[in-house]
């Protein structure tokens, strides 16, 4: 089996050092969007008037391949705002998720919610980068970070007023990297070595988790029906994007699915009465 992340981090090694080189710090530091303030992911994700649903803008995937290569970023990206999602989450990766710094700038320049630059984050560098998109937060993932290094990144973050949501696969991950203060702790129910999915993992770790911090369940969300189950064990928010993205119209799955979990859980606090 292939190590798909362990491929990933050595091309993100290459790709940074080539992007430092062609856009240095100084120059990111001048973009419209790097001095203007961070919209806060925890406060969008625990809003009342909110669905606590992060949608994702993503094109294709190593596991899939293509699942929607020319999506329209402004029509999905305010069509997922209309819909009742807390906040977006793009990819830009563009060698193995074919995204890009456009479709996150895209995003920002339509939509005042809080956008999350989803990447393979491993210097200071990209932090930097993200802010000048737009990006209101990062994604800093623990598989492929010791947690000094994560630590210090999330560190770097906020020093940039930006958010950080923390991504584990494992009690372990967990349990290394609760000392480096993130925002939002996200469950991420897919192996990334073998790209296999269980909400099973979401269910297990929650309990390690302090209950103070806000709490997202990642991959795999197949249905209102896993999301409202997911709510009732504690989490605050789901990120989703292949569930939308497989859609030709993603905007109108999110709001469908948001809709229904919407109804499933007042159903669910009715019966609670």
């Amino acid at each position: 089996m292939r190590d798909i992340l362990a491929e990933i981090v050595k091309h993100k090694q290459q790709e940074v050092a080539e992007r430092k080189s062609l856009y240095p710090v100084k120059l990111l530091e001048q973009g419209i969007y790097f001095g203007t303030p961070s919209v806060s992911l925890k406060q969008y994700i625990k809003h009342k008037g909110k669905s606590g649903v992060i949608a994702e803008i993503k094109r294709k995937s190593p596991s899939k391949g293509d699942i929607n290569p020319y999506v329209s970023v402004e029509r999905t990206s305010i069509g997922y705002m209309q819909a009742g999602a807390s906040a977006l989450s793009v990819l830009t990766d563009k060698s193995f998720f074919g995204g890009s710094s456009e479709d996150l700038t895209t995003a920002r320049k339509f939509n005042f919610c809080p956008i999350l630059r989803k990447d393979f984050v491993i210097d200071e560098y990209q932090v930097i980068e993200a802010k000048s998109m737009g990006a209101d937060a990062v994604l800093l993932i623990a598989a492929i970070l010791p947690p000094g290094k994560l630590k210090s990144l999330c560190a770097f973050a906020h020093s940039l007023q930006m958010e950080v949501l923390l991504e584990v696969h494992d009690g372990e991950e967990l349990k290394d990297n609760l000392g480096a203060m993130p925002d939002v702790v996200g469950v991420n129910n897919r192996n990334l070595k073998t790209f296999e999915v269980s909400t099973e993992l979401s269910q297990k770790l929650i309990h390690g988790i302090p209950s103070e911090w806000v709490k997202v369940s990642e991959s795999g969300i197949g249905s209102p029906a896993v999301a409202a189950a997911l709510r009732a064990l504690g989490f605050d928010g789901f990120l989703i994007g292949e569930l939308f993205m497989q859609s030709s119209r993603p905007e109108m799955a999110a709001m469908e699915f948001i809709r229904e979990l919407a109804r499933l859980e007042k159903t669910r606090a009715h019966e609670g009465h």
